[in-house]
């Protein structure tokens, strides 16, 4: 329909940082777009794919599925960074979860929290010297299920007839 414009290599810093800047505002579909344009003209660079993947996130219960984020993830080179930006996905995914507080949600939130703890232990393991952002992401895990009873694995259901026979 539409022949999409090219950027220029020497724009990519600068559009960076304007993806930045569109999701401070809450914008992410624009920074997204952004993103594509810079992968456009630099494919796998990981800068973008990391900005990318974030705003795709950011999306969560918008229309951005978890499929979509975890196509990108698999385009990052570096094993903590994968193990990583897997955490991210997975917390920002129950956080969507529990902004739509459809039934149910509490347990399936509490799954992808934990899956998300268990990508950043990992993460953990792999990290460089001085960067503890795993850490604080697992933390922030924690502190989320201990906060929030109805936060909890779902549990072994039982059936129990209403009425004896």
């Amino acid at each position: 329909m539409f022949d999409l414009k090219p950027i220029s290599r020497d724009a990519i810093p600068e559009a960076l940082n304007k993806v930045e800047r569109y999701r401070l505002l809450n914008e992410p579909w624009q920074a997204e777009s952004i993103c594509l344009d810079i992968l456009r003209v630099e494919p796998g660079y990981q800068p973008a794919l990391v900005m990318l993947l974030l705003s795709l996130t950011d999306q969560f219960g918008k229309g951005v599925s978890l499929t979509t984020a975890r196509e990108v993830l698999q385009l990052l080179t570096g094993e903590y960074d994968r193990e990583y930006y897997s955490g991210i996905i997975c917390e920002r995914w129950a956080d969507s979860l529990l902004r739509q507080g459809a039934p149910g949600a509490g347990f399936t939130a509490y799954d992808s929290l934990r899956e998300a703890m268990q990508h950043y232990e990992r993460a953990e393991a792999l990290r460089p010297p001085g960067n503890d952002d795993a850490l604080l992401r697992w933390n922030t895990c924690a502190r989320i299920l201990m906060r929030n009873r109805e936060l909890r694995p779902r549990g072994e259901e039982t059936f129990e007839p209403a009425f004896e026979d």
